[in-house]
């Protein structure tokens, strides 16, 4: 099956000559966007993933409708790949059930590689250069909006630990961490308050 995925950046862009492209080629079904490429938060992008199956090929008008940077198109090429999914990109003339269609992604991968290290080099460079001026502070660390009841939900065994890093948004080692810190806090704050019983329970919920 040929599916076809349109993006255009906002509602008042017409995706007429893409649609059209489409039914030219035949494509089987379609998804289409009104939203900008910038990241992977767009609703027809995850009805399309989903949707696909192993030999079907997605087909774009051009690799800047799947992901406007890099990071996002090799994510996306990779989930897709992991379908066993083909992409084709008309624009560049890119296909990936041919040999060069691949060496194309892998060429965009090492650039995109490439870039994070230089990246990465050009951080690193400026922490250097801060630290030797006595300005750099590090990062400031990132409250999260409603974490204390997020907390309280699965410390009174209401959700796990993978449904608490979901409703946060954040990873399920940034969630390990922090629930450690919380936990210690709340001890110490018993500690503080003179309550034995209620912090031997908290010991216990510690080696959890």
């Amino acid at each position: 099956m040929q599916v076809g995925y349109v993006r255009v950046s906002s509602l008042s862009q017409n995706t007429e000559r893409q649609e059209a492209m489409m039914n030219i080629l035949g494509v089987d079904k379609m998804f289409i966007d009104h939203m900008s490429g910038k990241d992977m938060e767009r609703p027809e992008l995850k009805n399309m993933i989903d949707y696909v199956r192993e030999g079907d090929t997605v087909v774009v008008e051009s690799i800047s409708r799947l992901a406007r940077n890099t990071k996002d198109l090799l994510d996306i090429m990779e989930i897709l790949t992991s379908k066993g999914v083909e992409v084709i990109s008309k624009k560049e003339a890119i296909d990936t059930k041919t040999p060069s269609g691949r060496f194309m992604l892998s060429v965009m991968g090492a650039i995109a590689e490439m870039e994070r290290e230089y990246i990465r080099e050009r951080q690193a460079e400026g922490i250097a250069i801060a630290k030797s001026k006595g300005v750099y502070k590090g990062r400031k660390p990132k409250k999260l909006k409603d974490f204390e009841s997020v907390a309280s939900d699965y410390m009174n065994g209401k959700i796990t630990g993978v449904q608490a890093a979901r409703l946060l948004g954040i990873a399920r080692s940034t969630w390990s961490n922090k629930i450690k810190e919380y936990k210690k806090d709340w001890i110490n704050k018993l500690e503080n308050e003179g309550s034995v019983d209620a912090m031997q329970g908290m010991d216990e919920m510690l080696k959890l």
